[in-house]
């Protein structure tokens, strides 16, 4: 009996997750040095291979997915008044459900008020900040936050230079070495917007064979996911098992109120905010929309990128959800760069967390210069490696928040599994977008159907 690709995805979830405890329990048991701690590592960090294999694969086919969906969706809005549209929509729609997610976890996190013990800070929490020595992968990227930090300044100059430096990465100055990095993903897409739009002002027969090759393009790329994704249940459990296993640790008790205060923040934008967007702005069926999008979504939170979910994505979006073609390649290739709503949550949510177990009291005014950080860095820095922790350490640095290294280094310790939920809710609102545009562009028959139809499934 054939298995959907959801239920394989949540099968090798689940016993991945399991696999990891048993390890974890079997590690903490066996003499060091024993056969049974080596066979451990082994398949460890065989798993850790083979889940960067599995991630290698999905980004192999990043750049010509976007690029061919790109200018294929564009090239079928026959000129600048259906591109003029179609862009104001998605980046209304970008705007408003980040902005939602940012008060989410603003009005969270001033309730559950993770960084005070009685309304004073915690000293146990700011003992572990003080208590941490960067090392490794840590201070590696504490340091690559620095950097970008100073490179944008302080204050209100520091806000602008962001803006500044996020316009200047929409223009690459050399296409070839955008699509060689995943990172610039922005550049890419800006040169894929301008090649559509000078391709709808070639004579007809021209642009209709350019447009020919980009569309068989499209559909190969298509044909390759649909490849790849035969192999995620194994790429799910390589990818989830060293998660699960190297995890513990004594941070997770100590940030344990901080950890629940994210993740119930995440989980309320994800089932509260977004579904009643799609109820109240898009007629859509909250449930069939989540059923239809059951893949990405898995997908999205055991990779932990929506770059590299891109390729599902887009599938689930318009085989399951019956979005075209041409809002697709235009809504998700963007979305997947700029619109992250769970990670402007998560650094709104973090940056007001540090300032509490600082003593760094945030009144009104400065909590909504937060707000409006969180929302310009969400976007500002997302094609940059470990972007929401740039942006944090930016905004600390920005607010004047003293101990901003050492906060880092300790909220890395639990970020990852942090990392891989707010992923899913970024995808999600990636595809309420397409959803909620298509269905604003008089494409609903086709759309109802199909959401009846995974409805059934």
């Amino acid at each position: 009996m054939k298995i959907k690709p959801h239920w394989q995805i949540l099968a090798a979830l689940v016993l991945a997750t399991l696999t990891a405890v048993l390890f974890r329990k079997l590690g903490a048991d066996a003499a060091e040095g024993s056969s049974v701690e080596g066979f451990i590592e082994g398949a460890v960090a065989t798993c850790a291979f083979v889940g960067k294999l599995f991630m290698g694969l999905l980004k192999m086919i990043i750049v010509p997915l976007v690029v061919s969906s790109v200018v294929a969706g564009i090239a079928s809005l026959h000129g600048m008044e259906g591109f003029g549209r179609l862009l104001g929509k998605t980046a209304g729609f970008y705007a408003l459900t980040t902005f939602l997610a940012i008060l989410v976890g603003l009005a969270m996190v001033n309730l559950v008020q993770p960084g005070l013990v009685d309304g004073k800070a915690n000293e146990e929490i700011r003992a572990a900040f003080e208590s941490q020595d960067p090392s490794g992968d840590a201070v590696a990227k504490v340091e690559a936050a620095q950097s970008q930090g100073q490179s944008t300044g302080t204050g209100l100059l520091g806000f602008f230079s962001m803006i500044g430096a996020f316009l200047l990465r929409m223009i690459p100055i050399n296409v070839l070495k955008a699509a060689a990095d995943n990172g610039q993903m922005l550049g890419l897409i800006f040169f894929s917007v301008l090649f559509a739009i000078a391709m709808t002002n070639l004579p007809k027969d021209e642009m209709t064979t350019l447009r020919k090759v980009f569309v068989s393009l499209n559909d190969v790329m298509i044909v390759i996911t649909r490849w790849i994704m035969a192999l995620a249940p194994i790429g799910v459990y390589a990818l989830i098992l060293p998660v699960i296993y190297e995890t513990g640790g004594g941070l997770f008790v100590v940030l344990g109120k901080y950890f629940f205060t994210v993740l119930s923040s995440l989980l309320f934008h994800f089932v509260v905010t977004m579904p009643l967007i799609l109820r109240f702005v898009g007629r859509v069926n909250p449930w069939a929309h989540f059923r239809a999008m059951r893949t990405a979504l898995l997908t999205a939170f055991s990779t932990a990128s929506s770059s590299a979910t891109l390729p599902v994505t887009m599938r689930c979006v318009q085989d399951n959800a019956g979005v075209s073609k041409r809002t697709a390649s235009f809504t998700l290739p963007l979305g997947a760069t700029v619109n992250m709503d769970g990670t402007a949550l998560y650094e709104c949510v973090a940056v007001i967390f540090v300032a509490q177990v600082m003593s760094f009291p945030l009144d009104f005014g400065q909590q909504f210069i937060v707000v409006l950080a969180a929302l310009l860095t969400s976007i500002g820095v997302a094609g940059i490696p470990s972007a929401s922790l740039v942006a944090i350490f930016i905004i600390l640095q920005n607010s004047g928040i003293p101990g901003a290294e050492t906060a880092i280094v300790a909220l890395l310790a639990v970020d990852r599994l942090l990392d891989m939920t707010r992923t899913a809710v970024n995808v999600l609102g990636d595809s309420c977008a397409a959803v909620v545009i298509a269905k604003s562009e008089g494409e609903a028959g086709i759309l109802e159907e199909r959401l009846e139809g995974a409805l059934q499934e």
